[in-house]
């Protein structure tokens, strides 16, 4: 969505800037849209940390990472001049002081720029201290200016519906709309954004997606790693949070809107409140019916001999903490009534692979219903990770003297186009830089995901599941999510 555009000089502030998400995905984010020519000509990050350091040791820290993370090799030449804009600042996230002495500091950038810099503010840290900085950065006014000030928010965005209404009324005491910034990485993915694309730039497909052509719809989110060093935030969390709730419901407003008036930002985002307020809450009597939850035991991943959730250091030996979710949702509206979306996501699966599944329905009249030959589905497949492309399903005739028929794909691979693919992080970077709010959340998007959460997240924190853990790991997830779909005649692809 970004054009080549003059940006204003800018500073990045990122608290939380010796984290994992800085080194791992931050700054390898920065270096490259450096290289790429995407960054402001005056521009500085400033990096917030609690213990003492000094620029000279924290940019070797970020050189070594970047060396690990970074898409590009790391040259002399471009290090050398990306790092100049790297600062160190030792700051105490809950002292008012620190915040004063942060003020003075970007009062000083502003004098070097000649004029009042953009400020972008990162806040990559633990989700309780979103309300300890913005009350300081309020009282400080080191943020007060709505159209160069900005500050991003990493999920999880408040931990259900009340908490979300909660943070976004904290928020907008201390910032306006506009200005914030609540960052998903899946809208980031290079095949996600090409949904936009994808349908609304071909009158091939717009006409044909709707109920009357299209039998049902999945979304796969699947993991072969599981909790990894994670275990104290997702016992608290599960898959449901973590995932559906952001990743996959974002990803079902992409498949499933309207089209758009415009690529402006806020009809995009319109149209995504939509079709969560249209989705069909599930009722508490219900939620065995349309969900299903899963956690991995001991299995094999790979050839690996791999150990259940419970024996996760971290993990409670007896937790009901949900690793797959499985739930068929159906939009109450004229375009998609009665079509299934099937969405799942899963840790220790038996491969990593997140994809869209589009399935046609059946033609009304086989002309090949005499012959021994069986049609299969045609089928979109969007598949977003590992694999970047397009794969459309269809049947075409065998070479040879007979009229037999086998299943084909056309196929648009991201990486034959271009196989140094930006990351996500860059993308959502240069977006907020630029100020374009398109692939962010808004607060009544957020609102309306949890909304639909609500009755599966509280019946399920009410109800122990006795059968945990339900599936191995190295395996698909548990039987009764094949069950899910099954009940209509589908599978999972």
């Amino acid at each position: 969505m970004s054009e080549h555009t003059i940006l204003q000089p800018t500073t990045i502030v990122i608290f939380g800037a010796t984290g994992d998400l800085a080194k791992r995905k931050l700054f390898p984010a920065f270096y490259n849209l450096y290289i790429d020519g995407r960054m402001p000509k005056g521009f500085n990050i400033l990096a917030l940390g609690r213990a003492e350091n000094t620029d000279e040791n924290f940019r070797n820290h970020i050189k070594e990472n970047l060396e690990s993370f970074s898409r590009r090799k790391v040259t002399l030449e471009d290090w050398a001049g990306f790092q100049a804009h790297i600062k160190y600042f030792q700051h105490q996230l809950d002292e008012e002081n620190s915040y004063k002495n942060l003020y003075q500091k970007l009062e000083g950038f502003d004098k070097v720029y000649g004029t009042r810099g953009n400020r972008l503010f990162y806040l990559s840290i633990a989700p309780n201290f979103v309300s300890v900085i913005s009350g300081h950065i309020k009282n400080t006014s080191i943020a007060s200016n709505p159209k160069k000030d900005r500050i991003i928010i990493e999920k999880p965005f408040g931990h259900d519906k009340a908490s979300a209404i909660e943070l976004n009324d904290l928020l907008s005491q201390a910032f306006e709309e506009e200005q914030i910034y609540r960052i998903d990485h899946y809208l980031g993915k290079e095949t996600v954004q090409n949904i936009l694309a994808f349908r609304f730039g071909n009158s091939i497909f717009e006409p044909l997606w709707n109920h009357r052509h299209i039998e049902s719809v999945q979304i796969t989110v699947a993991e072969e790693v599981g909790v990894e060093t994670r275990a104290a935030f997702y016992e608290q969390t599960g898959a449901l949070r973590d995932m559906i709730q952001n990743h996959l419901l974002q990803i079902l407003c992409m498949v499933s809107m309207e089209p758009p008036v415009s690529l402006e930002s806020s009809e995009i985002r319109d149209r995504k409140v939509d079709v969560l307020k249209s989705i069909r809450r599930i009722s508490p009597d219900k939620v065995d019916h349309y969900a299903v939850r899963g956690q991995y035991g001991k299995g094999t991943v790979n050839g690996v001999p791999e150990k259940g959730y419970r024996q996760e250091e971290g993990v409670a030996p007896d937790s009901n903490t949900e690793t797959f979710v499985a739930i068929k949702f159906y939009l109450d509206n004229e375009r998609w009534q009665n079509t299934p979306f099937y969405v799942r996501t899963g840790k220790k699966m038996k491969e990593k692979h997140s994809y869209i599944t589009i399935q046609f329905k059946p033609l009304p009249h086989n002309t090949f219903s005499e012959s021994s030959q069986l049609l299969s589905a045609n089928r979109l497949i969007i598949n977003i990770q590992p694999q970047m492309d397009i794969r459309l399903q269809f049947m075409a005739k065998k070479p040879g003297l007979s009229l037999e028929l086998k299943p084909v794909e056309m196929i648009f691979d991201n990486f034959a186009c271009q196989n140094d693919t930006p990351e996500a992080y860059e993308t959502l970077l240069l977006e907020a830089l630029l100020g374009d709010l398109t692939l962010f959340m808004r607060s009544d998007q957020v609102e309306e995901a949890w909304d639909v959460m609500k009755t599966i997240q509280e019946t399920w924190e009410k109800t122990k599941d006795s059968s945990f853990p339900n599936y191995e790991a190295g395996s698909w997830g548990p039987e009764d999510s094949n069950a899910l779909v099954e009940r209509q005649g589908h599978k999972w692809v």
